[in-house]
């Protein structure tokens, strides 16, 4: 490539130095020369609605600077060899670091192409403007960008051993008898991965849903999810760390996905205002009914309920148009402020726990 634009058998009059000088000059310039045509690409890439070419963009840059500049290193160390007597620069050596820095610097250009295009994609899934990101949540996007990666550096390392003169079968029937050992070793890292997988697929919840268990005292803001932990913010605003694999052997409610917000009341009256209860169950009817802030396609109910030790109860059962958490107590808060104003107007009256005692 290089060695092409100036041959080395018209620099070997000009010493060792200007020999050194002439590489040096001729990678920097090449160097400067490729990033300078990637800003004017850039540039263009811009322009573009495209997510795939901004991130093929930004992720070839790194790795092709540092490319250019290993081999114009190697080029160096090669004019090199006739003045400087070693093995280190010996044709077999440099052969296999041409190999390995080829395999790294693919390997880091994919892992920057990955990482980039997962930026983009979650960029595009906020502005709700990208077809593939209205796809993809932001938990599977980040499962499947940590599994590509993942992937890339075991094939980097399984294509490299080779060339370090490690043999892969070799590796393997190791594998079979340690795998075991390491399998026991590390069981709950396992369990706890596994459990980080069946999240990622199953998607129970995701980053940003307030969850909650009944079987554990358990209840917040999801704020990651890792392949060994899930860390959630409860309403303490602390953060609890929390294995993976616990996730897999208990019950977890969602509340972010519920569409509605129960409201769900029993109200008592005094047992002196029974022939008043059934015009003041009508009342609550209507009034709920032409509530602007309740749903009423979904169901309502008000009816007398039950006589109770001290009351008379009717409750009301309606679903209020939000599931906002402060929304929804503004709600309720109208809703039964209102109902109060009706057994006002009813003249009757909210009953209070009585307790009767009898003296002997």
């Amino acid at each position: 490539m290089l060695e092409n634009l100036l041959s080395l058998d018209l620099l070997s009059d000009l010493g060792w130095g200007a020999e050194l000088f002439a590489v040096v000059t001729i990678t920097l310039l090449g160097r400067f020369i490729a990033m300078h045509f990637l800003k004017i690409l850039g540039r263009h890439f811009e322009k573009t609605t495209n997510t795939w070419d901004d991130a093929l963009f930004e992720a070839a840059r790194v790795p092709l600077s540092w490319f250019i500049l290993i081999m114009g290193l190697l080029w160096a160390v090669e004019v090199s060899d006739g003045y400087v007597e070693t093995e280190l620069f010996s044709a077999e050596n440099l052969g296999l670091f041409r190999q390995l820095t080829f395999i790294v610097l693919i390997a880091l250009f994919l892992i920057r192409f990955i990482s980039r295009a997962e930026e983009r994609l979650l960029e595009k899934k906020k502005d709700q403007s990208a077809e593939l990101g209205t796809q993809l949540d932001p938990t599977t996007l980040h499962a499947l960008a940590k599994l590509l990666r993942l992937s890339v550096i075991i094939s980097a390392v399984l294509i490299a051993m080779p060339t370090l003169g490690i043999e892969i079968t070799a590796l393997l029937a190791f594998g079979g008898v340690g795998g075991i050992a390491v399998g026991f070793a590390a069981k709950d890292l396992l369990a706890n991965f596994f459990g980080g997988l069946m999240i990622y697929l199953d998607r129970p919840f995701r980053k940003g849903d307030w969850i909650r268990s009944p079987d554990r005292e358990l209840e917040g803001t999801v704020e990651n999810i890792g392949w060994r932990q899930t860390s959630i913010r409860n309403f303490r605003k602390n953060v609890i760390y929390i294995p993976n694999s616990v996730f897999m052997n208990i019950i977890v409610e969602n509340p972010s996905r519920m569409t509605h917000r129960r409201i769900r009341e029993v109200i008592g009256l005094r047992y002196k205002d029974l022939p008043k209860m059934l015009s003041i169950v009508e009342d609550v009817k209507t009034m709920i009914s032409n509530h602007s802030d309740i749903d009423h396609n979904q169901t309502t109910i008000v009816n007398f309920d039950s006589y109770n030790d001290s009351s008379i109860d009717f409750f009301i059962i309606t679903y209020a148009d939000t599931t906002e958490w402060a929304r929804y107590h503004e709600i309720k808060q109208d809703v039964l402020m209102k109902i109060g104003e009706i057994i006002e107007k009813n003249n009757a009256e909210i009953a209070f726990p009585t307790r009767v005692e009898i003296q002997e």
